[in-house]
């Protein structure tokens, strides 16, 4: 008796322990910022205060927490610094110039105080880009602590997203200028030091006051509270702005309000143009540029098209959850953010519109989805060129047949050279910036395309639907998005993460013989292996099912297609027809044991014109040409 109740409480622990790591596993932190900052545009300086409401909904005491203070990175020396110079492949808008940055070019971000439920914090440290800090008190499961800090920041020179007086003009593109509470979840802190790669951040509402000169218009994260009385475009039709009081001292407060978002960034500029251009009766895009005859052409241009592409993206790819979208000019280039993205101006009109819809589409795959960028940059980077070239597609900017034409190109280059590195690499962590962009950019969006290969487009189109509805909001990773496509495919896909995200394998197939057997053809296909002679890096190796087409005319002029499909037997089962075919046969499974496979055509030799694997060029056969026969002759 007693050891069967010694055995049934052993089972409750064991039962009560496993449900408890479920349920750790998915909770999220959150955070409500309330900041208030004055801006010196001399001095390209400012001081602030920031409230920070933070809600520990794990099931673990934190002792300690971290913040990120990114400005620090523009510093000679720093690990931004070294790590632009001394990588394989410098990216020229940053290697050297950190290092000659004089003191009043820096950027930095240092904290003055630093208060836990109105108590000093036992210590805080600034260690480049990140401040560690003691608590006082350990914050205890599902409770919540304020934490009130006073902060001073200097605005580097615009070197990199952020900055002063950027190369086109912009006096302040603010991106990643607060101190950030890191993130903390289910595996662990990310204090990751800021080198100029990704993010991760808590899901929150913002507050921000931004004090700075009447004459410059401000632009950022959130909706402009007191609009009517603020004015610089943002007030309603026909509302008389009053004039700035004296009392003032010629500066306005502009109080932004974020809802529901895990960053903010805002730009401010004397020379802002200001549009608005209406969605619907609830959604507005806004654009701010500066007032430059060359710029303003196309800035007008563009302005239709991305409000077509955002229209369009919402029936695509999800609804839109916010008010307002702003496009703002400034940064480097292009970088996204909630509720707004900094871009530079002056290009021309399809590299604008281009620009703006990739930006727009990381709202979908980064500012609403929330995945850990720095461990998953294909997850943000690569989605987000899959969806930014289907739109560009819908807006006849790329071949609506193969809009993913130029990110397979890329992938292929990376594929076979000697620099490649898994996409589960660490953002941060790539031996070179080339393979870091080809892998999370084109093997990123290489990933989706070809996954339709392998579940079929319809399934693909909705499986992305069903991925943005049910992790909205919750930071999802590589898993949640496979676990949604099985259900939605009824397909086993774990092999495909596996081979295409956590290794280098290559997929390599070929038509290795046809031959003549009375009546039939009998068609032999093999996996191919091969090991490159120059770099050493051995190519193929990753199963995959086959479409295998057939063109075949007994009377000329009469071609008939058919399409033999090769189910792979991991795959659990078989894709759904997609009905591209006169006839489609279903063919006995592919181990991917074996490296070759032999089937009857019931065709006889000569009536066959051609057979082709995939000629939807969705997989990413690194060397295609045997992918055809009669072989294609190379001119």
């Amino acid at each position: 008796m007693l050891r069967k109740s010694y055995m049934l409480l052993v089972l409750c622990c064991l039962t009560y322990t496993t449900t408890i790591f479920a349920q750790q596993e998915r909770w999220q932190q959150r955070v409500e910022y309330d900041m208030d900052i004055k801006v010196d545009v001399e001095k390209y300086q400012y001081t602030g205060t920031q409230k920070l409401v933070y809600y520990n909904n794990s099931n673990e005491t934190l002792d300690r927490v971290f913040y990120h203070l990114y400005f620090n990175a523009f510093q000679p020396g720093s690990m931004m610094d070294v790590r632009s110079r001394t990588i394989a492949d410098p990216d020229p808008r940053v290697s050297s110039r950190i290092a000659v940055l004089k003191e009043n070019e820096i950027g930095y971000l240092r904290v003055k105080s630093l208060k836990q439920d109105g108590e000093d914090v036992a210590k805080f440290e600034e260690v480049g880009t990140i401040l560690e800090v003691k608590l006082k008190k350990p914050i205890p499961p599902n409770s919540k602590v304020v934490l009130d800090m006073e902060f001073e920041g200097q605005v580097p020179v615009q070197i990199r997203r952020s900055g002063r007086q950027s190369k086109e003009g912009i006096e302040f593109s603010m991106s990643q200028w607060y101190p950030k509470l890191c993130e903390y979840d289910y595996q662990g802190w990310h204090s990751n030091p800021y080198i100029g790669r990704e993010f991760h951040g808590v899901w929150g509402d913002f507050s921000v006051k931004i004090n700075i000169d009447e004459n410059y218009t401000v632009a950022g994260s959130g909706y402009l509270q007191d609009k009517n009385t603020i004015g610089h475009g943002y007030e309603d039709t026909g509302v008389k702005v009053p004039k700035n009081p004296a009392e003032n001292n010629g500066k306005l407060t502009w109080h932004f309000i974020a809802p529901n978002v895990h960053d903010f960034v805002w730009a401010a500029d004397p020379d802002y143009l200001h549009d608005v251009v209406e969605i619907n009766d609830t959604m507005h895009i806004h654009f701010f540029y500066q007032d430059e005859d060359d710029l303003k052409v196309n800035w007008a241009k563009a302005q239709p098209k991305v409000a077509s592409a955002f229209k369009y993206i919402q029936k695509r790819f999800g609804t839109y959850p916010y008010r307002q979208y702003s496009i703002i000019q400034g940064g480097d280039g292009g970088m996204e953010y909630p509720m707004a993205t900094l871009i530079t101006g002056k290009r021309g009109l399809g590299s604008l519109v281009g620009v703006s819809v990739h930006e727009i589409m990381h709202t979908w795959y980064q500012m609403l989805l929330g995945t850990n960028e720095s461990l998953y940059p294909w997850m943000d980077e690569g989605f987000t060129t899959y969806s930014s070239n289907e739109v560009m597609s819908y807006l006849g900017f790329r071949n609506r047949n193969n809009p993913h034409k130029q990110s397979y190109g890329g992938y292929f280059n990376l594929a076979k050279s000697a620099i490649e590195e898994p996409m589960s690499t660490h953002a941060d962590h790539y031996y070179t910036n080339s393979a870091y962009g080809a892998a999370s950019y084109n093997k990123g969006c290489v990933f989706l395309r070809q996954l339709e290969y392998v579940v079929g487009e319809a399934v693909v189109m909705e499986g992305m639907l069903d991925y943005y509805n049910q992790w909205r909001f919750k930071h999802p990773n590589p898993n949640d998005f496979i676990r949604i496509m099985e259900k939605r495919s009824g397909l086993e896909l774990d092999w495909y993460k596996e081979y295409f995200v956590n290794s280098i394998h290559t997929i390599d197939y070929g038509i290795k013989e046809v031959k003549k057997d009375g009546k039939n053809t009998i068609v032999v296909l093999e996996r191919r292996e091969s090991i490159d002679k120059e770099t050493g890096k051995l190519h193929g190796g990753m199963p995959m099912p086959i479409d295998l087409v057939i063109d075949y005319a007994k009377k000329k002029d009469d071609v008939v297609t058919e399409l033999y499909y090769i189910p792979m037997r991991i795959m659990r089962g078989e894709k759904k027809n997609e009905n591209k075919y006169n006839k489609h046969i279903v063919l006995k499974d592919w181990a991917w044991t074996d490296k070759t496979y032999e089937l009857v055509i019931p065709h006889k030799l000569k009536d066959i014109k051609k057979i082709t694997i995939d000629p939807s060029a969705r997989l990413a056969d690194v060397f295609p040409k045997n992918n055809v026969y009669p072989e294609v002759k190379e001119e």
